[in-house]
């Protein structure tokens, strides 16, 4: 068990919002904080145009794969944050968990997407000030 705390990010398709999610918070806490992303039915890969809007900023995501949603992944974390998976994501007692109502980026361009981004960044930093203190 790691004395840090995790946090896992949940979306359908784990192809945006979770990657970008992950990818902010990997950036912004560095090895403070341990980040795990996932998906109820991940897609083939990440989303090429949310991949560009991390790649704005200074981030790379373009080695993330899409991965599907376990039961483990849910237990190892601290933290879950949904970003529209619903019913889908298992709920245990004692974790805390989150509901990010975000647009989904999935088949919009990059004008669309960049403010969900920024949005996304918003919401990590106040959690990484959270979980880090």
């Amino acid at each position: 068990m790691s004395d840090k705390p995790s946090v896992l990010f949940v979306c359908v398709h784990n192809a945006g919002r979770s990657q970008m999610a992950a990818g902010w918070l990997a950036h912004l806490a560095g090895d403070r904080i341990e980040v795990r992303s996932a998906g109820s039915a991940p897609a083939e890969q990440v989303n090429p145009v949310a991949v560009e809007a991390m790649r704005e900023v200074g981030i790379d995501i373009t080695a993330e794969q899409p991965k599907i949603l376990t039961v483990d992944a849910v237990e190892a974390s601290d933290v879950v944050i949904t970003m529209g998976c619903g019913d889908a994501c298992p709920i245990f007692p004692g974790k805390r968990y989150e509901d990010w109502k975000l647009d989904d980026p999935a088949g919009q361009g990059i004008e669309a997407v960049r403010p969900i981004r920024d949005e996304i960044r918003d919401r990590v930093e106040q959690l990484v000030g959270e979980l880090a203190s």
